[in-house]
C-alpha cells in the first residue's frame, strides 16, 4: 500500500477535526497578514531611508528568496524527519524579524529582518499544509480550501492594518504585529501536540507497509512540470489583476480611485469564494476535472475582458476570480496524491513557486506597462489561461475505494 492509501484508510475511520482546521487556517491568516505587511510599508521605508526602486526591489528579492526558495527544502526535510514543533519554532523567526524591522536603522538591517520573516513563512506553509491534510478526515480538498482561505484573508488584511496602524505611527509600530505572531505561536504549539500524537499513530501503521508509487517516476516529473506551468499561468494572471486592476479601471473608464478600489475588493471576494469552493468540488468530482475547468475554462472570460465596458468588466472579473482561484486547492492536493509520502515537499514547492510567480509577474507586467500601457498588459495576459491545455497530460489518479483500503489494513 502507498502512504497516501494508508492515510486515507486511517482518516476515513475518523471525522474531520474541524477545530484543528479552523486554528491552522487562522494561523495562516496571521502569518500571511504579517508577510503582506512588508510590501505595504515600502513607501514609509523608501522615504525614511531614501531608498531607490532598485533597493526596494532588493528587499522583495531577499524576502522571496527565503520565503519561496526554502519552502521545498523545508518540506523535504520534514517529510524525512517529521518535526511537529517546527510550526511554533518557525513563527519564532517571524517574531524576531518583526522586532528587528521595528528598530532597524540601516538598509542592511531591514534586509536581515525581511529574510527572517521570509524564513518563518517558509517553515509555516509546508508543515501547516501537512497538518491540514492529517486533520481532513479524508476530505483533503475541503481541508486545503479552508487552509488557503485563511491565507487569502491575511493577504488582504495586512495592507489595511498597515494603513491604519503603521503609516500614521511610524516604523516602530511594526513591533505591535509581533503580538499576532506570539498568539500564533501559542496556537501552533497546541496544534503541534495534536499533530505529534496523530503522526505517531500513522507511523506505527505504516511500518508494516512498503511505500509504492502508482505513477512511474518519469510521469511524476512530467506531471509536476505541468502543474507548475499551470500555476505559472494562474499566478501571473492574478498578479496583473491584484497589482494593476485599479490603474486599468481608472485609465480606461476614468473612474475615481475609491470606485476602482471597490471593484478590486469585489474581485478579491470572488477569489476567496473560488478558493473555498475548489477543494470540496475536487473531493466530489476529482482534482483533474477542477484543474482542467478552472484554468482553461476561464479563457473565454479573460479574452473578453479587455474589450468589455465597465459593467461587463466587473461581471467578467468576478467570474475570472471565482473560477481561476478554485484551481490552487485542487492542484496542491493532486500533487500530494501524485507523490505519496512527500506532503511537505509538494506543498512547499507549490506554495513557494506560487509566491515567486506572483512577485515575478508583478515585476514583469510593471515593466511591460512602463514600456507600453496597462491596457496592452491585459491584452497579453488574456491568453495565459490557454496554458490550461497542458492539463490533458495529467494522469487520472484513481482513489482506492475506502472500504477496500480499510479491509486491506485490517488484513495486514
Amino acid at each position: 500500500m502507498s502512504t497516501t492509501q494508508v492515510e486515507t484508510s486511517l482518516e476515513s475511520g475518523s471525522k474531520t477535526v474541524l477545530e484543528i482546521l479552523v486554528v491552522i487556517s487562522f494561523c495562516h491568516l496571521l502569518n500571511d497578514m504579517i508577510s503582506s505587511l512588508l510590501p505595504a510599508i515600502y513607501p514609509l521605508l523608501k522615504e525614511s531611508y531614501h531608498l531607490n526602486f532598485f533597493e526596494v526591489g532588493v528587499i522583495t528579492l531577499t524576502y522571496q528568496c527565503t520565503a519561496s526558495l526554502l519552502q521545498p527544502l523545508v518540506g523535504l526535510h520534514t517529510d524525512r524527519r517529521p518535526m511537529p514543533y517546527s510550526l511554533p519554532a518557525g513563527m519564532g523567526f517571524t517574531v524576531i524579524g518583526l522586532i528587528i524591522l521595528a528598530v532597524a536603522r540601516s538598509f542592511s538591517t531591514i534586509l536581515f529582518a525581511a529574510a527572517l520573516v521570509g524564513t518563518g513563512a517558509s517553515v509555516f506553509h509546508p508543515e501547516s499544509s501537512r497538518v491540514a491534510r492529517l486533520a481532513s478526515g479524508g476530505q483533503h480538498g475541503l481541508a486545503q480550501s479552508l487552509f488557503q482561505l485563511g491565507g487569502n484573508a491575511g493577504l488582504a488584511l495586512g495592507p489595511l492594518l498597515a494603513a491604519v496602524i503603521v503609516l500614521p505611527r511610524g516604523q516602530s509600530s511594526v513591533a505591535w504585529f509581533s503580538l499576532a505572531a506570539l498568539l500564533a505561536i501559542v496556537l501552533l504549539s497546541w496544534v503541534s501536540r495534536w499533530t505529534k500524537r496523530h503522526m505517531s499513530n500513522l507511523r506505527a501503521s505504516l511500518q508494516s507497509h512498503k511505500e509504492q508509487q502508482a505513477v512511474s517516476g518519469k510521469r511524476v516529473v512530467r506531471s509536476i512540470a505541468v502543474l507548475l506551468a499551470l500555476l505559472f499561468s494562474k499566478f501571473f494572471y492574478l498578479a496583473s489583476i491584484t497589482s494593476y486592476y485599479t490603474f486599468y479601471l481608472i485609465g480606461k473608464f476614468h473612474i475615481s480611485v475609491r470606485s476602482a478600489q471597490l471593484h478590486l475588493f469585489v474581485f478579491l471576494g470572488a477569489v476567496a469564494l473560488g478558493t473555498i469552493a475548489g477543494g470540496p468540488i475536487g473531493d466530489r468530482i476529482g482534482r483533474k476535472r477542477v484543474i482542467w475547468c478552472s484554468i482553461l475554462g476561464v479563457l473565454p472570460f479573460t479574452l473578453a475582458l479587455p474589450y468589455a465596458n465597465l459593467f461587463w468588466t466587473e461581471i467578467l472579473s468576478v467570474l475570472i476570480g471565482l473560477i481561476l482561484a478554485s484551481a490552487f486547492p485542487a492542484i496542491v492536493v493532486y500533487g500530494q496524491e501524485l507523490v505519496p509520502g512527500r506532503v511537505g515537499m509538494v506543498s512547499g514547492l507549490f506554495f513557494g513557486f506560487a509566491f515567486g510567480m506572483a512577485g515575478l509577474g508583478a515585476a514583469v507586467f510593471g515593466e511591460l506597462a512602463d514600456l507600453t500601457s496597462i491596457r496592452f498588459v491585459y491584452l497579453v495576459c488574456s491568453f495565459l489561461p490557454a496554458v490550461g491545455l497542458l492539463a490533458a497530460f495529467l494522469p487520472n489518479l484513481e482513489r482506492f475505494p475506502i472500504r477496500t483500503v480499510r479491509q486491506t489494513v485490517d488484513a495486514a
